[in-house]
């Protein structure tokens, strides 16, 4: 049951409480098994986007008996996370004024072997087709290394996107793909690409975020409504979407989101199917990272919007 429906929890859209959490309710079906197991962080907002929120990570008390949780060593103690496992537990959450659900990269009962690996692209600037042209470059990257890659808005200022991991890898080998990766896809545009992680020192060029494959951390649920005005949505999205410009990172909102699944369905359905091994991936980076970066008429940007005009003809 949903305490307080009627708290207005995005006042510029007047979106309520009940909303957000009648929206939940309907993406539960699709949204809970990409997310089942994985210990949450909640991004909670008591009195609505109009006043700070605050992240939990930690339910110690004030939860009911059949929530599960797990207990997760940190300096000086524990974290007892609260685990979404079906619809009533993610309900639970919003009933907790968490407006976004952030997750691990790993589940219960491996938290030390992660399942995926997240490439988070943040954009210093609102230049779309730099933000295109990059993710796309990643994309491709990832095909290189024979690793099939999945995408999905940010809800905020970029795009996820997201590796399957198999092969029993633990965080240090996931970490070492992701930074690899970072490493060689900056040197083939250092111009637009950066890890530099003060905003001040980024000169305009978009963040290239892989801390999210480190243990502990997490990134923002699928499906997951962002804590933004406008309620924008982290969804799945196609590449040749993106390929079209037909997605940004906040094409997709909670009053949008049932249209957009009715048209599509889970775009994300087949993610769990098949999780490859990194090992070979890793040793083909290593190739690729003492070849000569590509000269400036070969850059990210211009290669990518040829392969676009390509597609739209």
């Amino acid at each position: 049951m949903i305490t307080h429906p009627d708290k207005v929890l995005f006042p510029d859209e007047g979106i309520t409480k009940g909303e957000l959490a009648a929206y939940y309710e309907a993406i539960a079906p699709v949204m809970v098994p990409h997310i089942r197991r994985r210990p949450v962080t909640m991004e909670r907002f008591p009195n609505g986007l109009g006043r700070k929120g605050f992240i939990q990570k930690d339910v110690s008390k004030g939860f009911p008996e059949w929530l599960e949780r797990v207990t997760v060593p940190k300096k000086g103690g524990v974290v007892h996370y609260p685990l979404v496992t079906d619809t009533r537990s993610l309900l639970w959450t919003v009933n907790q004024n968490s407006i976004t659900p952030h997750v691990w990269i790993s589940r219960v009962p491996t938290l030390t072997k992660p399942d995926l690996c997240v490439f988070d692209l943040d954009p210093s600037s609102d230049d779309s087709d730099v933000l295109r042209s990059v993710v796309l470059a990643l994309r491709d990257l990832l095909a290189e290394l024979k690793l099939k890659s999945w995408v999905k808005t940010s809800g905020s200022k970029g795009f996820h996107v997201v590796v399957p991991v198999g092969g029993g890898s633990g965080y240090g080998d996931v970490a070492r793909l992701a930074q690899g990766v970072a490493a060689v896809l900056i040197a083939r545009d250092p111009k637009h690409l950066t890890q530099e992680f003060s905003k001040a020192d980024r000169g305009g060029r978009i963040y290239m975020d892989v801390g999210r494959n480190n243990p502990g951390a997490t990134f923002a649920a699928v499906y997951a409504v962002r804590a933004k005005p406008g309620a924008p949505v982290s969804a799945p999205c196609t590449w040749e979407e993106i390929e079209r410009g037909k997605v940004g990172p906040q094409t997709f909102t909670l009053r949008t989101m049932a249209r957009r699944m009715k048209d599509v369905g889970d775009l994300w359905a087949d993610l769990n199917k098949r999780k490859p091994g990194i090992t070979s991936a890793v040793e083909r980076l290593r190739s690729l990272a003492d070849r000569p970066v590509p000269s400036a008429d070969r850059s990210v940007t211009r290669g990518t919007t040829a392969r676009n005009t390509r597609t739209r003809r």
